[in-house]
């Protein structure tokens, strides 16, 4: 029987029981569990390719679809509007590509990295990672802003000391959500404040909380971490030998000057004024295009390659024989540099959009909402809807929403704050985010710093402490602000 609209007319999806929407999650989730954890443990031969296995997810929830009832003109409707809806993602990774390659050719990476050799300490790379990520996400409210910047210099000085990558793009990570978190300057932030109706003040006020001590702990293990994994080595005559030939190969490359500091100074600009986040970008790249052309030795074409392909150190006129890690720190960026992420992105957006036929993910959250009858269950399910709620729908902005409105009458209800709701918004959705790979940040941080989600989740310490924080405090009933009523707990 055809399911063309004039001979079938579906359920409306606020009727279908969860029952019959929630298939396709459960498909989706088992899919990830065998492709990325199972088959490399008990198959071998690494995991699967996440690309293909959304894309299987994307048919296994159509063909779901037409089960139901649904026809094709009514999901690709959908898919095309919920991709549409991605843009503004898929312009930022593009963006930063550029920017990358832009920041390489100008001369502003190099010479961050060169005074970074001579200023940070090798002995406390991880930690001083972390905290100048902190610093500059708290002063810009952009995550992506400060590991796409700061952190990739951080990166080339983790290189160039031959310290562990993955430790530090976990600090690096760690420490720009802090800012994106607690910064009032950061969209999240402002975005789960409103979606509770509570002030962003008292919002930031009340994920100091969990944040605090969970940045705290964070700094402390990095602390601990650095000395462990780096001992003395550093200090033998061979590796003081390559530190050395980093710098030389540097200053032969570039010409290295204070007005190179400017496409940074316009990021920092830009991200204060809450200007577009993408016009920032780009506008911080053409500045560092125009510095390039007057500062370094690079021609016009391998400028112009640099935004389009990315940077490569034989470009330069100067006849160096690379004896250091240069080459790895260097050849890098350009629009194509985020391509893996960016078809993700797509593809996990048009995997929502199925789900958007029957509002799977909301009807699967109302089923719930009426056994809650303990405070401590009701938040502790507010923080895991989040967070499987942004796993699938991967975007902070809808989580937010969609949760916000979902539990704002029950925590009225069971006369909780809502300051509690809007902090478990952002401690099970905005810092869990950048730990699944398949997520716009998971994309970006892999893509940007050179290491996959799965080799510095495990040291994205921060993150991992505030959610076992977040579940403590809901079950504990400590910084839940109850001022002493009375109510089943």
């Amino acid at each position: 029987m055809s399911l063309s609209k004039t001979q079938y007319m579906p359920t409306p999806a606020s009727d279908l029981p969860v029952s019959k929407v929630i298939l396709p999650i459960i498909f989706f989730f088992g899919l990830l569990m065998y492709g990325l954890f199972i088959h490399p443990q008990f198959v071998g031969n690494g995991m699967l390719p996440i690309e293909v296995l959304i894309l299987i997810a994307i048919c296994f929830s159509s063909v779901h679809l037409f089960w139901l009832g649904f026809n094709w003109e009514t999901i690709q409707a959908h898919i095309v509007q919920k991709v549409g809806e991605s843009v503004p993602v898929l312009l930022i990774l593009f963006s930063i590509g550029v920017l990358i390659g832009s920041w390489i050719v100008s001369g502003t990476i190099p010479m961050l990295i060169y005074y970074g050799i001579n200023l940070v300490s090798a002995n406390w790379i991880y930690l001083f990672s972390f905290i100048i990520c902190i610093v500059f996400s708290l002063l810009t409210g952009t995550s992506w802003g400060s590991a796409g910047t700061i952190g990739i210099v951080m990166m080339g000085i983790t290189e160039v000391y031959d310290a562990n990558l993955a430790i530090t793009a976990g600090a690096v990570v760690g420490g720009s959500f802090f800012g994106d978190k607690m910064s009032p300057l950061s969209d999240t932030t402002n975005i789960a404040s409103l979606a509770t109706s509570v002030d962003v003040m008292d919002h930031i006020k009340s994920m100091i909380y969990t944040t605090a001590p969970s940045a705290l702990i964070a700094g402390l293990i990095y602390f601990s971490l650095s000395p462990y994994f780096l001992g003395n080595e550093l200090d033998t005559t061979t590796d003081l030998t390559t530190v050395t030939q980093t710098l030389s190969e540097l200053d032969q490359l570039f010409h290295f000057n204070i007005f190179l500091l400017l496409p940074l100074a316009i990021v920092i600009w830009g991200s204060i004024r809450r200007k577009p986040i993408f016009l920032t970008l780009l506008g911080s790249a053409w500045v560092a295009m125009l510095l390039a052309f007057i500062f370094q030795d690079f021609s016009a074409n391998d400028i112009f390659i640099s935004f389009n392909k990315g940077f490569h150190v034989g470009m330069t006129p100067t006849n160096i024989e690379f004896k250091s890690n240069v080459i790895q720190i260097l050849n890098r960026g350009g629009l194509y540099n985020l391509i893996d992420g960016i078809v993700i992105s797509i593809l996990i957006f048009a995997f929502i959009g199925t789900l958007g036929v029957t509002n799977a993910i909301e009807v699967s959250i109302r089923s719930i909402m009426d056994k809650l009858q303990k405070r401590s269950h009701t938040i502790a399910t507010a923080l895991t809807a989040t967070f499987f709620t942004n796993l699938m729908a991967s975007n902070q902005y809808a989580t937010s929403f969609i949760i916000g409105e979902a539990f704002k009458k029950k925590f009225d209800q069971m006369k909780i704050p809502r300051r509690v709701l809007s902090r478990s918004l952002e401690d099970a959705g905005t810092m869990m985010e950048n730990l699944a790979p398949w997520t716009p940040s998971g994309v970006f941080m892999a893509g940007a710093l050179g290491v996959s989600v799965f080799e510095y989740a495990p040291f994205q310490f921060l993150s991992l402490i505030n959610i076992v924080i977040a579940y403590v405090f809901a079950f504990t009933g400590i910084a839940c602000f109850y001022e002493n009523r009375k109510s089943t707990e």
